[in-house]
């Protein structure tokens, strides 16, 4: 499909990890590495990159953050631009239409400040184009009029850091990705590293949690903790309601239950997928196109949004014939493993995509 952003599911999920206007509550956010729970690689590499740049006064080389939804780009790009000590600009590449729109960007930042540009994927090539002098010479070329009066001008650049986030580095164009210099993959986040999001943003709420609240918290929240911080704002309300002085894991499972996540952090359109490819076809293969329309989704919506934890999880392998589901998925779901045709075994296929990806 195209570049565009994902198109969400049906409804509003608690657990799709796009960011919602109600994900915003800065209070929350960590403003240093110190205080950036997660991604140990990530943040000690960024450390010593920064450490570097302040030593010698130069400009962060530019760094390309890669990742799903939800993981703390924008969060490390802010945390960058802070460690530094320099301004921070942030836009997105959807927003940016045209070159004019980012000839302004770069000609209002300092020097050694730093331009943030999410989803840099979606870049209109042509304003990728304007983009490579700039991040490679510190240059804007720029053509100024039209016809036989049209003529080109440099505008030299202050030295300055680019910060890309993308959650499809596939789309990226290989001129683009090649001028990071430093690319950083950002992994899902395990148990404990979510219990510890949870218990800070609880003290950053003024609400008492037990250490088995913030486990069966983090548990359901797919490794994302955008997606940690809503569930744990969900279970506020039911403990508020219910005069609970402190969430404990009864509350917690209690108050997730009523909000349809599963112990494993599974949703509604999660169990409509595996159970889809279970009854209706077996338990696969089946492609994805076949999947979309059965359950009227976008096929992109599938993709980003549904099938990385299922995949991350275990629940789905994707193969070169389709979607397959795993015995782990047949148990999880208490359904009765159907007998597969020899040729639709595990381990057949390389871990690619379908025909129709």
């Amino acid at each position: 499909m195209s570049a565009d952003r994902p198109s969400r599911p049906s409804g509003k999920s608690l657990l799709n990890p796009e960011q919602r206007p109600d994900d915003v509550d800065q209070s929350i956010r960590p403003l240093s590495l110190a205080e950036f729970i997660g991604q140990r690689a990530a943040r000690a590499n960024m450390q010593i990159f920064i450490e570097a740049a302040k030593k010698t006064g130069q400009a962060l080389d530019h760094v390309l953050f890669v990742g799903p939804p939800g993981l703390g780009k924008t969060t490390l790009a802010q945390i960058v631009a802070r460690e530094l000590g320099v301004n921070f600009r942030s836009t997105s590449g959807p927003v940016i239409a045209k070159a004019g729109d980012l000839a302004a960007q770069l000609t209002n930042l300092e020097e050694r400040d730093v331009l943030f540009i999410d989803e840099i994927h979606r870049l209109n090539p042509a304003v990728e184009e304007i983009l490579y002098p700039a991040m490679e010479d510190y240059q804007l070329d720029l053509i100024i009029g039209e016809g036989p009066a049209a003529r080109s001008v440099k505008i030299e650049l202050p030295k300055f850091t680019l910060v890309g986030a993308t959650t499809r580095a596939g789309l990226l164009t290989t001129p683009l990705r090649d001028r990071f210099g430093i690319p950083i993959r950002l992994e899902f986040y395990e148990i404990d590293e979510l219990e510890l999001i949870v218990r800070r943003g609880a003290r950053v709420l003024g609400l008492g949690m037990s250490e088995e609240g913030a486990n069966e918290i983090a548990k359901r929240a797919r490794g994302t903790p955008r997606i940690a911080g809503r569930l744990l704002r969900r279970v506020r309300d039911f403990a508020i309601v219910e005069d609970a002085q402190t969430v404990s894991r009864a509350i917690a499972d209690r108050a997730l239950q009523m909000l349809d996540v599963d112990p494993v952090g599974l949703d509604v359109m999660d169990r409509k997928y595996l159970t889809l490819i279970a009854s209706s076809f077996g338990g696969g293969p089946v492609g994805i196109e076949t999947i979309a329309a059965a359950l009227s989704e976008p096929r992109d919506a599938i993709e980003d949004i549904i099938e990385p934890y299922l995949i991350q999880k275990g629940f789905v392998q994707r193969t070169p014939r389709g979607r397959v589901l795993t015995p782990h998925a047949f148990r999880h779901m208490g359904f009765a493993e159907p007998r597969r045709d020899p040729g639709t075994q595990f381990g057949l296929f390389s871990a690619g995509d379908d025909p129709e990806a």
